[in-house]
């Protein structure tokens, strides 16, 4: 076990995560009901009334109260509904594959509003496998959704109750996430230093630094979500300033790149970057602590253990007198000391004790970066076309489940044709890579999920059966979105005990589940490619929306207009958001056909280029945030207004044929120091900052040609043009 490792188990184990707590809310939630149920009326009811909780609970999640009741509700009379039309159709078997079909089109055009909808969308699905598990005798064809409303019903108050106990501890657990997140980008920028140079080794850490990227930006948002619509108390107010400053923080640590490729590769550079590398590992091990410190809800000290502060981080390096890269040291020392400064300013907040921190954003700002609630219509409208990905899956969907049970039924063992129409639901998804990880994954968990049914079978005892269901439920519940091996084996063992606690006399039917799930996986990922939305599709918009985005975000970074941070802002999470949908199907795009795959070099090239404006950006911004007067003088201004007019005009893809700034090289560096003289590096950056973007305009105009769409966007910056 690695060090990182080590730490990260130690962390969880002093501080369970949100969804490990989430989890056993609603496993404590369905077993509380499950009891009640089966006390007040007999256990067949109590099964009945679990299956509408565990409908419900599909939608529970570390969210706001508020958030959290509405999908609750939604997943619940979902379940029930479909729970009812599937009663309905019960006399009349020939409408059963129509009316499944129908339901999973639904289901998986719900997507339409994104990934918020999927636990949602579940319900009607995981409500075929509950009805379906019914002996057809058992009830009249109303009571069985009419208890399964009231153990929807009965889930909701439980949800309720237990979001609205959890919601101070979600809040914080969602700034540790983001905490450790932001330390394990740390330590990935600094292994790449470390690594040897080269267009292989650059390639591999850069998808490394966007993937760290993209899971710190779900972290980011989650935590938004959690506190900025918060109530306005004190101690919110201190975690949304811990949060706001590991926001900043991140655009610190992406300007650490940059300069880098001035060092070399003679042992001199290497010896750099390896100082570099070491003050970052420190500065994360301090952000390590942070985070344990938000897990635990106490006050420790936020430096490394045997890690003294970095005064002099390059002091040891050989460099001759003389040498031009002396001048740079000073530049990456005062970006190790901004970073260091900032995890002191979270410790400061963290150690804060009652007084909350004066906040740099009103309420009524914050909330702007929340993400949007609702279910409009124009979401949905806009994917009903034969192009769009959520209606080609919809329709992929339709045609598997029905021809799943319409197969079950032929099958020699046709017990249970629900498992063959739930595996297909699970392991079938939008694109081929969550295709194909589902699979291995459902089957690999299947298979042990029937090993410990069988080992709880041999024990004889339904009180123990009528015990693990719920506990089941609730740690598939609980991993659904971080390890889905544990959540398939979880889920197979509730989906065994529902159909046998429903039908005591059916048994468990292990080897027919067993095939029923192999047949499952097999039909799903040969359904994958029917219809099929490959990632290609879709990127030249991604590409249009990230120079789009960018633009602005540059726009607002280099406007004079002091009141502009909050533009800046939102503008600088829509450009991250942009980049990281291109980079997120580059990484999908690895398990299509060869002879579909979109061109990785060149868009990773535009990635790398869109990751280093970025950087730029942030450091100027935080230039101008920390150099006073000096840098508001006419010339500052000038230049500023300057690089500007280029990045609008090369972004713009009006690039002029003469009149591209040169990058300044390193023997070019300003002589003073920054902390002496920052308006010389200030104007440096601004020049390398400008001749960025018709990097990015030539990226995109070989992305888009690679991709057979180059009259979609008219970016000339090879030549210059209009557009």
């Amino acid at each position: 076990m690695s060090g990182a490792t080590a730490a990260a188990l130690r962390r969880r184990l002093r501080g369970p995560p949100a969804y490990v707590l989430n989890g056993i809310a609603v496993g404590l939630g369905i077993g509380t009901i499950q009891l009640l149920f089966a006390v007040f009326a007999d256990r067949h009811v109590a099964q009945l009334a679990v299956a509408g909780a565990v409908y419900a609970s599909l939608a529970d999640l570390p969210v706001r109260v508020e958030r959290s009741w509405r999908n609750v509700l939604a997943a619940g009379t979902l379940g029930c509904a479909t729970a009812l039309a599937l009663g309905l159709l019960r006399p009349w078997p020939a409408a059963f594959a129509p009316g499944i079909a129908a339901i999973g089109f639904a289901a998986a055009m719900a997507m339409a509003w994104g990934a918020r909808a999927g636990p949602i969308s579940f319900a009607p699905i995981l409500s075929i496998v509950f009805t379906m598990a019914q002996p057809e005798h058992a009830d009249h064809v109303l009571a069985g959704p009419a208890w399964n409303a009231a153990g929807a019903l009965a889930y909701l108050a439980w949800s309720i109750a237990a979001c609205a106990a959890l919601q101070r501890r979600y809040r914080s657990l969602a700034v540790a996430a983001a905490l450790e997140a932001t330390a394990r980008l740390l330590r990935s920028r600094a292994d790449a230093l470390e690594r040897p140079s080269g267009a292989d080794a650059d390639v591999q850490a850069l998808r490394t630094w966007i993937g760290d990227e993209a899971q710190l930006a779900e972290r980011l948002q989650a935590a938004r979500d959690l506190l900025f619509a918060a109530p306005d108390t004190a101690r919110v107010r201190r975690e949304t300033a811990i949060l706001l400053r590991t926001i900043d923080l991140r655009d610190i640590l992406a300007a650490s790149r940059l300069d880098i490729d001035l060092l070399g590769d003679d042992g001199s550079g290497r010896a750099v970057r390896q100082a570099l590398a070491s003050g970052l590992r420190r500065i994360g091990a301090a952000l390590e602590l942070a985070d344990e410190a938000m897990r635990r809800g106490t006050v420790t000290s936020l430096r490394a253990p045997d890690a003294p502060p970095a005064v002099r981080p390059f002091g040891d390096v050989p460099l001759e007198p003389g040498d031009p890269r002396l001048r740079l040291l000073p530049a990456l020392a005062d970006r190790l000391a901004h970073l260091e400064g900032d995890v002191e300013r979270i410790r400061a907040l963290l150690g804060a004790g009652p007084q909350a921190p004066d906040a740099s954003l009103s309420r009524a700002q914050l909330g702007l970066f929340v993400a949007p609630e609702g279910w409009p219509l124009g979401a949905l409208r806009a994917n009903l076309s034969r192009r769009s990905p959520v209606l080609r899956h919809a329709v992929r969907t339709s045609l598997a489940l029905g021809s799943a049970y319409l197969i079950a039924l032929a099958l020699p063992w046709a017990a249970h044709p629900y498992w063959l129409v739930l595996s297909v639901a699970v392991v079938l998804r939008g694109n081929l890579e969550q295709t194909l990880s589902r699979r291995n994954a459902r089957v690999l968990g299947t298979v042990l999920g029937c090993l410990l049914v069988l080992a709880l079978a041999r024990l004889q005892s339904p009180t123990l059966l009528a015990g693990v269901f719920p506990l089941s439920a609730g740690i598939a519940h609980a991993f659904v979105g971080v390890q889905y091996l544990v959540t398939a084996a979880a889920g197979t063992v509730t989906a065994l005990l529902q159909a046998h606690l429903l039908d005591p006399a059916s048994g468990f039917a292990i080897v027919e589940r067993l095939a029923d799930t192999l047949l499952g996986a097999l039909l799903a990922w040969g359904f994958s490619y029917v219809l099929p939305s490959w990632e290609r599709r879709a990127l030249p918009k991604a590409i249009e929306r990230a120079m789009q985005a960018l633009r602005e975000y540059a726009a607002h970074s280099l406007s004079c207009d002091a009141h502009a941070a909050l533009a800046q802002r939102l503008a600088r999470r829509s450009a991250y958001d942009a980049l990281g949908a291109i980079a997120g199907a580059v990484k999908r795009s690895a398990f299509e056909p060869p002879a579909v795959r979109p061109p990785v070099h060149e868009l990773t090239v535009l990635l790398d280029h869109g990751q280093r404006l970025m950087a730029h950006l942030s450091m100027i911004r935080l230039m101008r945030a920390n150099g006073g007067e000096a840098l508001n003088s006419p010339e500052a201004i000038g230049a500023l207004r300057e690089a500007g007019r280029a990045l609008q005009e090369s972004l713009g893809a009006c690039v002029p044929a003469a009149g591209v700034p040169g990058v300044p090289g390193l023997e070019l560096l300003p002589a003073e120091p920054p902390a002496e003289d920052l308006l010389p590096w200030l104007l440096r950056r601004l020049q390398v900052a400008a001749a960025e973007g018709p990097a990015i305009a030539r990226a995109a105009n070989a992305a888009l040609a690679a991709l057979g769409n180059s009259q979609t966007m008219g970016y000339k910056a090879a030549s210059g043009g209009t557009r």
